[in-house]
Protein backbone atom coordinates (compact mmCIF):
# COMPACT_ATOMS: atom_id res chain seq x y z
CA UNK A 1 0.00 0.00 0.00
CA UNK A 2 1.08 3.53 -0.61
CA UNK A 3 0.54 4.77 2.94
CA UNK A 4 0.39 3.52 6.49
CA UNK A 5 -3.34 4.26 7.04
CA UNK A 6 -4.43 2.12 4.10
CA UNK A 7 -2.09 -0.70 5.10
CA UNK A 8 -3.43 -0.71 8.66
CA UNK A 9 -7.00 -0.29 7.41
CA UNK A 10 -6.79 -3.42 5.25
CA UNK A 11 -5.34 -5.47 8.13
CA UNK A 12 -8.04 -4.27 10.55
CA UNK A 13 -10.79 -4.93 8.00
CA UNK A 14 -9.42 -8.42 7.45
CA UNK A 15 -9.28 -9.14 11.19
CA UNK A 16 -12.82 -7.86 11.80
CA UNK A 17 -14.23 -9.72 8.78
CA UNK A 18 -12.66 -12.97 10.02
CA UNK A 19 -14.07 -12.44 13.53
CA UNK A 20 -17.52 -11.86 12.01
CA UNK A 21 -17.19 -14.97 9.81
CA UNK A 22 -16.22 -17.06 12.85
CA UNK A 23 -19.21 -15.63 14.71
CA UNK A 24 -21.33 -16.89 11.79
CA UNK A 25 -19.70 -20.36 12.16
CA UNK A 26 -18.33 -20.35 8.61
CA UNK A 27 -15.79 -23.05 7.75
CA UNK A 28 -12.14 -22.14 8.37
CA UNK A 29 -11.34 -22.56 4.66
CA UNK A 30 -13.95 -19.89 3.78
CA UNK A 31 -12.65 -17.65 6.58
CA UNK A 32 -9.14 -17.94 5.15
CA UNK A 33 -10.46 -16.66 1.81
CA UNK A 34 -12.08 -13.72 3.61
CA UNK A 35 -8.77 -13.03 5.39
CA UNK A 36 -6.84 -12.95 2.11
CA UNK A 37 -9.47 -10.79 0.38
CA UNK A 38 -9.50 -8.42 3.36
CA UNK A 39 -5.76 -7.86 3.26
CA UNK A 40 -5.92 -6.85 -0.41
CA UNK A 41 -9.49 -5.56 -0.78
CA UNK A 42 -8.38 -2.01 -1.63
CA UNK A 43 -5.54 -2.99 -3.99
CA UNK A 44 -7.38 -1.14 -6.76
CA UNK A 45 -6.75 2.15 -4.97
CA UNK A 46 -3.31 2.02 -6.56
CA UNK A 47 -5.16 3.47 -9.58
CA UNK A 48 -6.51 6.44 -7.59
CA UNK A 49 -4.32 9.56 -7.41
CA UNK A 50 -2.85 10.12 -3.95
CA UNK A 51 -4.14 13.73 -3.99
CA UNK A 52 -7.70 12.36 -3.97
CA UNK A 53 -7.06 9.64 -1.37
CA UNK A 54 -5.43 12.06 1.06
CA UNK A 55 -7.56 15.13 0.33
CA UNK A 56 -8.34 16.82 3.66
CA UNK A 57 -11.82 18.01 2.68
CA UNK A 58 -14.82 16.55 0.91
CA UNK A 59 -14.08 15.10 -2.51
CA UNK A 60 -16.04 16.21 -5.55
CA UNK A 61 -18.52 13.99 -7.38
CA UNK A 62 -16.03 13.43 -10.21
CA UNK A 63 -13.31 12.54 -7.68
CA UNK A 64 -15.72 10.08 -6.01
CA UNK A 65 -16.34 8.48 -9.42
CA UNK A 66 -12.57 7.92 -9.66
CA UNK A 67 -12.46 6.43 -6.14
CA UNK A 68 -15.42 4.16 -6.90
CA UNK A 69 -13.45 2.63 -9.77
CA UNK A 70 -11.04 1.03 -7.27
CA UNK A 71 -13.25 -2.05 -6.86
CA UNK A 72 -13.18 -2.72 -10.62
CA UNK A 73 -9.46 -1.90 -10.78
CA UNK A 74 -8.80 -4.37 -7.95
CA UNK A 75 -10.78 -7.03 -9.77
CA UNK A 76 -8.82 -6.35 -12.96
CA UNK A 77 -5.53 -6.76 -11.08
CA UNK A 78 -6.60 -10.00 -9.36
CA UNK A 79 -8.81 -11.77 -11.92
CA UNK A 80 -6.01 -13.74 -13.59
CA UNK A 81 -4.39 -14.86 -10.32
CA UNK A 82 -5.38 -18.36 -9.23
CA UNK A 83 -6.66 -18.50 -5.64
CA UNK A 84 -8.58 -21.32 -3.96
CA UNK A 85 -11.29 -18.69 -3.19
CA UNK A 86 -13.15 -16.14 -5.35
CA UNK A 87 -10.83 -13.30 -4.25
CA UNK A 88 -11.24 -11.12 -7.35
CA UNK A 89 -15.06 -11.33 -7.11
CA UNK A 90 -15.01 -10.53 -3.37
CA UNK A 91 -12.83 -7.47 -4.04
CA UNK A 92 -15.10 -6.41 -6.91
CA UNK A 93 -18.25 -6.72 -4.78
CA UNK A 94 -17.15 -5.29 -1.41
CA UNK A 95 -19.00 -1.99 -2.02
CA UNK A 96 -22.26 -3.60 -3.18
CA UNK A 97 -25.30 -3.12 -0.92
CA UNK A 98 -28.28 -5.37 -0.21
CA UNK A 99 -30.73 -2.88 -1.77
CA UNK A 100 -28.73 -2.57 -5.00
CA UNK A 101 -27.45 0.94 -4.23
CA UNK A 102 -23.77 -0.06 -4.10
CA UNK A 103 -21.10 -0.17 -6.79
CA UNK A 104 -19.68 -1.04 -9.26
CA UNK A 105 -22.34 -3.49 -10.52
CA UNK A 106 -25.42 -2.46 -8.50
CA UNK A 107 -25.88 -6.04 -7.27
CA UNK A 108 -28.43 -6.76 -4.55
CA UNK A 109 -29.28 -9.41 -1.98
CA UNK A 110 -28.05 -12.92 -2.57
CA UNK A 111 -26.40 -11.87 -5.85
CA UNK A 112 -23.61 -10.46 -3.66
CA UNK A 113 -21.19 -13.11 -2.41
CA UNK A 114 -21.52 -13.70 1.34
CA UNK A 115 -17.79 -13.08 1.68
CA UNK A 116 -18.20 -9.67 0.01
CA UNK A 117 -21.14 -8.81 2.30
CA UNK A 118 -18.98 -9.64 5.32
CA UNK A 119 -15.93 -7.79 4.02
CA UNK A 120 -18.00 -4.77 2.98
CA UNK A 121 -19.55 -4.43 6.43
CA UNK A 122 -16.16 -4.80 8.13
CA UNK A 123 -14.82 -2.10 5.77
CA UNK A 124 -17.60 0.31 6.76
CA UNK A 125 -17.25 -0.29 10.49
CA UNK A 126 -13.47 0.10 10.41
CA UNK A 127 -13.61 3.21 8.22
CA UNK A 128 -16.19 4.92 10.45
CA UNK A 129 -14.31 4.06 13.63
CA UNK A 130 -11.00 5.40 12.26
CA UNK A 131 -9.65 8.85 11.51
CA UNK A 132 -9.80 9.75 7.83
CA UNK A 133 -8.07 12.64 6.00
CA UNK A 134 -11.44 14.39 5.61
CA UNK A 135 -12.87 13.82 9.13
CA UNK A 136 -12.00 12.67 12.64
CA UNK A 137 -12.88 9.15 13.79
CA UNK A 138 -16.60 8.76 14.43
CA UNK A 139 -16.00 5.92 16.88
CA UNK A 140 -17.16 2.34 17.11
CA UNK A 141 -20.47 3.22 18.79
CA UNK A 142 -21.47 5.44 15.86
CA UNK A 143 -20.39 2.75 13.39
CA UNK A 144 -22.46 0.09 15.16
CA UNK A 145 -25.43 2.45 15.29
CA UNK A 146 -25.14 3.05 11.52
CA UNK A 147 -25.09 -0.64 10.64
CA UNK A 148 -27.96 -1.35 13.05
CA UNK A 149 -30.13 1.35 11.47
CA UNK A 150 -29.47 -0.06 7.98
CA UNK A 151 -29.62 -3.76 8.91
CA UNK A 152 -31.56 -5.61 6.23
CA UNK A 153 -31.59 -2.53 3.97
CA UNK A 154 -28.00 -1.74 2.99
CA UNK A 155 -26.35 -4.51 4.99
CA UNK A 156 -27.10 -8.21 5.33
CA UNK A 157 -29.00 -8.71 8.62
CA UNK A 158 -27.15 -11.92 9.54
CA UNK A 159 -23.79 -10.24 8.93
CA UNK A 160 -24.79 -7.18 10.99
CA UNK A 161 -25.88 -9.42 13.86
CA UNK A 162 -22.53 -11.23 13.75
CA UNK A 163 -20.66 -7.92 13.81
CA UNK A 164 -22.69 -6.67 16.76
CA UNK A 165 -21.94 -9.91 18.64
CA UNK A 166 -18.20 -9.50 17.97
CA UNK A 167 -18.24 -6.11 19.70
CA UNK A 168 -20.70 -7.12 22.42
CA UNK A 169 -18.41 -9.98 23.41
CA UNK A 170 -15.42 -7.63 23.84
Amino acid sequence: MRDLYRDRHQKRVSQLACAMAREMSLPEEQIEGIRVAGIIHDIGKISVPMEILSKPGRITESEFDIVKNHAQAGYDILKSIKFPWPIAQIVLQHHERMDGSGYPQGLSGEDILLEARILGLADIVEAMASHRPYRPALGIDKALEEISINKGKLYDAEVVNACLRVFKDK
